[in-house]
């Protein structure tokens, strides 16, 4: 008879957690728990710790509880197995039930960190602790758990395990030293890797900027009298004379002009974009203000077009000669590298 009610309260259980969202929602008895107080039925209680000895209860994710005997001293924590027991929590309306095993039993949340489990009448008051949770939950489950493993169901005896919370501390200092070391290495290979990069980055732009120089000292000097003549042209050019005045009247140029420019420029200077973008990953601002250098724009011009400080520009212009070169020059040498390439 005993046996048919435990399995119909079984089923209600099941029934009550399928059904009810909210049951699902009641994870609270995750973590580590102590017992502070019993209350018998015939009007006896005790308070715990007696003697210096507890009971504590680790619950882990609300599926599996692990008991002890535990008792806290100056150094750390001394603790016997007891038992291990699979557990479930449902809502069941208006109070709260749990399956211990095979044993359904009411529980009672006084707030979020005291609850009490009614067993045969008798009351068990746990209180939450937080600080045996943080330092020793792992350790007291891992314990429990190898204990029961090795003794059966248990032979009836305690065995006492020493938690030492110098240990526990030296354990972390390590822990600590092993990961502080795993970032630094970390950090050493990222810094490496790095300066690697940078290194074949500088390796190839010099040797980009040695090709650009050898094109230009061994161009015949056919070719060399053709270019200018058709720099020439374009510079006497209506074209070139009304981009001028366009730019000049400093109105901020629309995409499709921008499209124009860039059109023209190669048309004149074949070569320039190509040669320009190898170099360096250029943003817009920075490609569009050497474009207009290469078309001999005025500074002044190029700041008012594309609505920037002159010093802006004179600052765009400088940094695009460091990042190119590796070392400091002025907005001038900028320039005057740009005027020597395009063809």
């Amino acid at each position: 008879m005993e046996r048919i009610l435990i399995m119909i309260m079984t089923g209600m259980l099941l029934l009550s957690t399928c059904s009810d969202k909210k049951s699902e929602e009641t994870y609270f008895l995750q973590g580590a728990w102590v017992l502070r107080h019993v209350e018998y039925p015939i009007g006896r209680e005790y308070d715990y710790p007696q003697e210096g000895m507890t009971f504590c209860r680790v619950y882990d994710r609300d599926s599996t509880m692990y008991e002890c005997r535990m008792s806290e001293t100056a150094t750390g924590l001394i603790i016997m197995p007891c038992m291990k027991a699979d557990i479930m929590l449902a809502d069941h309306g208006d109070r709260l039930l749990y399956l211990e095993g095979d044993n359904p039993r009411p529980l009672t949340v006084t707030n979020d960190s005291i609850i009490v489990i009614q067993r045969n009448g008798v009351l068990f008051t746990w209180k939450r602790a937080k600080d045996i949770e943080e330092q020793w939950s792992s350790d007291i489950c891992e314990i429990v758990s190898a204990d029961l493993k090795g003794n059966g169901d248990g032979d009836g005896s305690l065995h006492h395990y020493m938690l030492s919370a110098r240990e526990q501390e030296q354990e972390n200092v390590i822990q600590g030293f092993i990961w502080f070391s795993v970032v630094i290495i970390i950090m050493v290979f990222a810094i490496a890797h790095i300066a690697v990069s940078n290194r074949r980055e500088k390796r190839r732009l010099m040797l980009q900027l040695k090709q650009i120089q050898e094109v230009q000292e061994n161009r015949p000097q056919v070719i060399r009298q053709a270019m200018e003549t058709v720099e020439g042209e374009f510079l006497a050019s209506d074209d070139y004379q009304s981009l001028l005045r366009r730019i000049a009247s400093g109105q901020r140029l629309k995409e499709e002009e921008w499209d124009g420019i860039e059109s023209l420029t190669r048309r004149v200077w074949p070569g320039f974009s190509s040669q320009l973008r190898s170099l360096y990953p250029m943003s817009e601002l920075e490609y569009q203000v050497s474009m207009l250098i290469r078309l001999r724009i005025p500074p002044t011009d190029i700041a008012a077009v594309l609505v920037r400080e002159a010093s802006t520009i004179s600052t765009v212009r400088s940094r695009l000669y460091k990042k190119v070169f590796g070392k400091k020059g002025g907005a001038k040498e900028w320039d005057e590298f740009v005027l020597s390439i395009g063809i």
